[in-house]
């Protein structure tokens, strides 16, 4: 009895293991079948011809060399899936502020509410959100979010409509002058 048991596993793992070897035979996304080495000779190229991108970028993930870049208009590599000089500036520049969420990989940067001691009744906390691995002013959007204390109580309140973009552009400079001083040494 044991014999025949131990018969069955082996037949079924050794038919599971050839499952998993392949075949000559791969099948795109119209049920169109192809041979492998047509597979290869197309390379990364997807249904309309143009290159499928990966999850980690064009260059792939780096742990080891954080200061690789991924060329171009300082794409600033550094294994992240943001640009490293934006995540810097960034982080930098709101240093003074608690942290409530920092996402490398996703690019998200949330704080905490911050007051100032002059103005104990007056806080703010930003959103931060790293779009793309370029240093482009489009790959940047902040969120800033206004609270007055009235009646013991926070209740929300306007800010100008300005406030996001300066805050952007202080985060770009920051960021700009990171690359720069990489390229001077470098």
């Amino acid at each position: 009895m044991n014999r025949t048991i131990l018969q069955i596993v082996t037949l079924l793992l050794c038919v599971l293991v050839s499952a998993c070897a392949g075949g000559g035979l791969v099948v795109e996304e119209e049920g169109v079948p192809r041979s492998e080495k047509e597979a290869q000779r197309r390379g990364t190229e997807g249904k309309y011809g143009t290159e499928r991108e990966s999850i980690f970028g064009e260059d792939g993930l780096s742990f080891l060399n954080p200061s690789k870049s991924t060329g171009g208009a300082g794409g600033g590599g550094g294994g992240i899936g943001v640009n490293t000089y934006l995540w810097r500036a960034t982080l930098d520049t709101i240093s003074f502020m608690p942290i409530s969420s920092a996402d490398p990989f996703g690019g998200v940067i949330i704080t905490d509410w911050h007051a100032t001691p002059e103005s104990s009744d007056e806080r703010f906390k930003l959103n931060v959100y790293i779009l793309g691995r370029q240093l482009r002013a489009d790959a940047l959007r902040v969120t800033v979010f206004r609270q007055v204390l009235q009646n013991q109580v926070w209740r929300d309140a306007a800010i100008p409509a300005d406030t996001a973009t300066k805050i952007e552009d202080a985060f770009l400079t920051k960021a700009r002058q990171l690359r720069n001083n990489d390229l001077a040494q470098n």
